[in-house]
């Protein structure tokens, strides 16, 4: 049991890595819709919360205004510029963007 149960230990780490990974290196692409975006974010973060990994809403925030293209950098700069990215909630970032698309 001790064997089985290590193994299945050892199986999650490895896909929470994964995961970690795909979050990490998400970005948006050239054609792609905010929403479409957020949504795939929001998968990856969600499958790590199945995993036992809690993410926090500064992390998801600063990882989706970091995956957007080089045309959003002053909708980047303007969102840094004018809210608290702490206290920044994923829905509002969400909104703000899509008002900017």
């Amino acid at each position: 049991m001790k064997k089985k149960y290590q193994g299945s230990v050892k199986v999650k780490r490895v896909q929470l890595q994964a995961l970690m990974k795909d979050f990490e290196t998400l970005q948006i692409k050239e054609e792609e819709y905010i929403t479409s975006n957020c949504g795939r974010n929001m998968e990856i973060c969600n499958r790590l919360w199945f995993h036992g990994e809690k993410m926090k809403d500064v992390t998801i925030v600063e990882n989706i205004l970091h995956s957007m293209m080089s045309k959003f950098d002053y909708v980047v700069c303007a969102i840094e510029e004018s809210k608290d990215i702490d206290e920044l909630s994923f829905n509002e970032l969400q909104r703000s963007l899509l008002v900017h698309e």
